[in-house]
């Protein structure tokens, strides 16, 4: 190799290196508590007193579950899907659909129960779904859903409980 291939090599691997520890630092869980204050607000020890180790990744640092394990993906009974951090109420199961994505997924959440923001972490621009209670991350909101809202709203079922009508 000459010098001016190594030296570009180099500089790909270290400017691609420097991308992928930048995204890390952009996780929406670490800043949650500075970007906007909730009705309930507890300390990470709390959290973690409240929460599965499942929940506290998913609902407070904005895990992701993988996608087909959650048991909710399955749930068609009539009743309300819940923040599991806080139990507010959050979609009505009649807004449930199969998206194919293999996440709960949802065309429109209950009034002044989800907030949103905007999440540029991994690189990408998209809208972090969050609970308006507590703030547990719930999901991101997508523009390629079914009528009559157009949406996706793409939910980890570990943030989520389910209630029976």
């Amino acid at each position: 190799m000459t010098l001016p291939e190594q030296n570009r090599r180099a500089f790909l691997a270290s400017a691609g290196a420097g991308a992928f520890v930048a995204t890390l630092g952009c996780s929406p869980g670490e800043s949650r508590a500075d970007a906007q204050d909730f009705e309930l607000s507890l300390s990470e020890a709390e959290w973690r007193r409240r929460l599965s180790p499942a929940e506290f990744r998913i609902l407070r640092e904005a895990g992701t579950e993988r996608p087909y394990t959650s048991p909710l993906l399955n749930e068609k009974r009539n009743g309300t899907f819940v923040c599991a951090g806080c139990a507010l109420p959050l979609f009505p199961s009649r807004t449930k659909y199969e998206s194919g994505t293999g996440w709960p997924s949802f065309w429109q959440p209950l009034d002044n129960a989800v907030v949103t923001r905007a999440d540029r972490s991994l690189g990408m621009a998209r809208t972090e779904a969050l609970c308006r209670r507590c703030g547990g991350h719930l999901g991101h909101v997508f523009k390629d859903g079914p009528r009559p809202t157009g949406e996706r709203w793409c939910m980890n079922g570990v943030a989520l409980d389910f209630r029976p009508a």
